[in-house]
């Protein structure tokens, strides 16, 4: 049978017309605003280097983990690199998964139980809610950010909570699509009130916030008082894999019912090798300084051409322009693509229709030059 099924045709042709269609983007070698590579790390020699010299001087020579990590591919960089994770993130345990998407769909869909309640930001990423649909567990959105509305839903759910049931809240330390943050300092203290269990996604954290990058849930001082931590190293990092951080029995129950982490072939060695050579370069080099003077002066130069007004507020690495409408958020992206800048449009239904936004990624070897160009164009493609 040639092609696909009519009703598999009618959604990409839906798509399509819509002006949403998905495709793999190539390589135009633009000047990047758009990766995740917030540090350069995905491209460091060094660190392809060290990485290298890690595995020699380990005798390690295997292409593939062999097996999933409960038979055969329990390598001892798997071991080592947990160790240390756990140290440098002031965790009492880690464990590795093979992506964030892994991590959270293996966390959410087996830790909340039957009965338990999960409140979730409305902006919460795809692979939480992913993981959120697969578990057994309620689960309900509060307003983007809102503690006050958290607490509404809270209050109007209480009824049909028992004594053993456990209420989870679940958000972002830095929202991948407003690279905005809530006010972490006054979640946890609501949640520790009411003896709730919060856990944190740092993807888009790691690498930006902290003393040398480490994070925002360290940088304010509140690792102890999260019920666990989902970190990945795709972002800045440059490199493979994601941990969940917290208690050791957390840990243990994970290993024992996460599927994700169960029914999978472990990572090679080569990818544990990284991680451990990224972090050590987090914490001697000076990129996540460069970061922060990066961001500080994009936003300086937004607000002197006067485009603030339509930028979420941000301090992070993701900055977002909202230009309403599939067809204009595109139209813009391409006028500033032609120019040699790589900034792309994300449109709906990757975000809700009307917010269309153009989302610039700064980056440490992101120059000054670079982002007041960047900026120039879009205050003359934006308005015209």
């Amino acid at each position: 049978m040639e092609g696909l099924p009519k009703k598999l045709q009618k959604k990409l042709f839906d798509r399509a017309q819509n002006n949403a269609l998905r495709t793999l983007p190539g390589s135009k070698g633009w000047v990047d605003f758009s990766s995740n590579d917030y540090l350069g790390f995905a491209s460091s020699k060094d660190i392809f280097n060290e990485t290298h010299k890690l595995l020699e001087e380990k005798k390690t020579f295997r292409n593939g983990a062999t097996g999933s990590r409960l038979l055969s591919g329990n390598h001892n960089f798997y071991i080592e690199t947990e160790q240390m994770l756990a140290k440098v993130h002031h965790a009492d345990a880690a464990l590795i998964f093979n992506s964030g998407y892994d991590a959270n769909i293996g966390f959410f869909s087996s830790v909340p139980q039957r009965g338990d309640i999960i409140f979730y930001d409305e902006l919460i990423h795809a692979s939480i809610r992913d993981g959120l649909q697969m578990g057994i567990a309620k689960s309900y959105k509060f307003k983007h950010n809102d503690i006050d509305d958290l607490q509404e839903k809270i209050t109007t759910l209480s009824a049909k909570l028992e004594n053993d049931n456990e209420v989870y809240v679940v958000t972002e330390s830095v929202f991948s699509m407003d690279g905005d943050s809530p006010d972490l300092k006054k979640l946890v203290s609501f949640c520790k009130n009411k003896n709730y269990q919060l856990v944190v996604d740092e993807a888009h954290a790691l690498g930006v916030f902290g003393k040398n990058g480490i994070g925002l849930v360290q940088e304010l001082g509140l690792e102890h008082q999260v019920f666990a931590r989902i970190n990945t190293f795709g972002k800045a990092m440059g490199c493979h894999g994601a941990v969940i951080l917290g208690s050791k029995d957390l840990k243990s129950y994970l290993i024992n019912f996460s599927r994700s982490f169960i029914y999978t072939t472990g990572l090679p060695p080569h990818s544990l090798a990284t991680i451990q050579t990224a972090y050590k370069e987090l914490q001697d080099s000076v990129e996540a300084q460069k970061l922060v003077e990066n961001i500080s002066f994009f936003n300086k130069k937004i607000k002197e051409t006067e485009l603030d007004s339509i930028f979420i507020k941000s301090n992070s690495a993701i900055h977002c322009c909202i230009i309403s409408g599939n067809e204009n958020v595109e139209k813009v992206a391409r006028q500033i693509q032609e120019k040699g800048f790589d900034v792309k449009p994300i449109k709906s239904p990757t975000v809700a229709k009307g917010k269309e936004r153009l989302r610039f990624c700064l980056h440490s070897f992101n120059s000054k030059k670079e982002i007041t160009k960047v900026i120039e164009l879009l205050a003359i493609f934006a308005k015209t």
